[in-house]
């Protein structure tokens, strides 16, 4: 299959054009707009449907609206944009729809920056907005993978009827790498006849979120944990690296981070320290389990990441009290360099000699 060398954002549009997603609601947003730019395009050529809304508010309750009718609807936005859809996602895991929001983190907090960050963690796995609710998240580490992940995502998101999220920092979205678009198969999906399509002999269907019954409340709260549990059982999805030998250190660290740190592991080598990596490809569900499994091989973890410390919350829960759990990122924008980790593991080897 051949290759084309496309941007990231562009590439991400065109996988879910491919994967279906023919209906596709925005607002424009730094360092995501091009997304929405090559849509204004392409949307028409494949007869889906393309509007830019008046705010990222708008955007998410269009979304609901569209995934109550059945159709594959997405939308992709950057960290405060996310935010402001934080209400209607909400509204749409509560009324047990399928959707995919892509998020192309940017720093922050507030306003913040238009450089890549890992920030917005927090509010991509701990559901964001209101209430008891996940979204099943997938995190791509190159071009090829976030294309790659935008079948999966639409597939999951029709399975679970539940929110899907994609989470990729700012140079995932700007980056330029070879791709190529693969023709990906999965079990037949249900019938959508819980969808708002008319009532023509029928009773009709009723899309809602609301419920003034308590009883009845809880009841979706629990089925919707039960939903999550299942997700935590079946989709749990994560890269080994260097663990087929000995090592002294376990760097945990997703997205394109996880790449710094593959050379940071080669650098480490060439300095006599073995070091190997698991990156975590689901963020919800995390792959606690195999964070456990790979620790207790480790003398210590280090989780790097492009935040103030985010993820390493679920690296250090996930190992109890194990083994020693480090930290070590860059904020505001900054990307770690292989040889700021690579300082950062053997001061913390340093340290657990003194």
């Amino acid at each position: 299959m051949e290759k084309v060398l496309m941007k990231g954002n562009e590439a991400i549009a065109e996988s879910a054009i491919r994967a279906g997603g023919l209906v596709y609601f925005c607002y424009p947003l730094t360092p995501q707009s091009e997304v929405a730019e090559y849509l204004s395009r392409r949307m028409p050529e494949v007869g889906g449907a393309y509007l830019q809304a008046e705010s990222e508010v708008a955007v998410s309750n269009m979304v609901y609206g569209a995934a109550g009718a059945g159709a594959r609807a997405w939308t992709t936005s950057s960290s405060p944009g996310i935010s402001l859809m934080e209400e209607g996602i909400s509204y749409i895991a509560g009324s047990e729809l399928p959707a995919v929001f892509v998020n192309i983190v940017r720093a922050g907090p507030g306003l913040g920056g238009i450089l890549p960050s890992q920030g917005d963690y927090f509010q991509a796995v701990k559901g964001g907005g209101h209430g008891d609710y996940r979204c099943l998240v997938l995190a791509p580490s190159s071009v090829q993978e976030a294309v790659d992940m935008m079948p999966l995502a639409f597939d999951r998101a029709d399975r679970y009827r539940n929110p899907v999220m994609v989470v990729g920092d700012g140079m995932i979205g700007q980056m330029m790498e070879p791709v190529e678009f693969k023709d990906w198969k999965f079990p037949p999906l249900p019938p959508k006849d819980w969808a708002t399509t008319g009532a023509k002999g029928r009773r009709p269907n009723i899309v809602n979120s609301l419920y003034l019954n308590p009883a009845i409340e809880e009841d979706l709260n629990v089925r919707l944990a039960a939903k999550y549990e299942k997700m935590r059982r079946e989709e749990v999805r994560f890269e080994e690296y260097n663990t087929d030998k000995p090592y002294r250190v376990l760097l945990v660290a997703y997205g394109t981070t996880a790449r710094i740190c593959k050379t940071a592991i080669a650098q480490l080598a060439e300095q006599g320290i073995t070091a190997a990596l698991l990156r975590p490809i689901t963020l919800f569900p995390f792959p606690d389990a195999k964070v456990l499994e790979l620790g207790r091989k480790a003398e210590f973890l280090l989780s790097v990441e492009m935040s103030m410390g985010q993820m390493v919350e679920d690296v250090r829960y996930a190992m109890g009290h194990e083994k020693p759990v480090h930290f070590f990122g860059r904020a505001g924008g900054i990307v770690p360099s292989p040889e700021e980790v690579v300082t950062a593991v053997k001061s913390r080897l340093e340290g657990s000699k003194s």
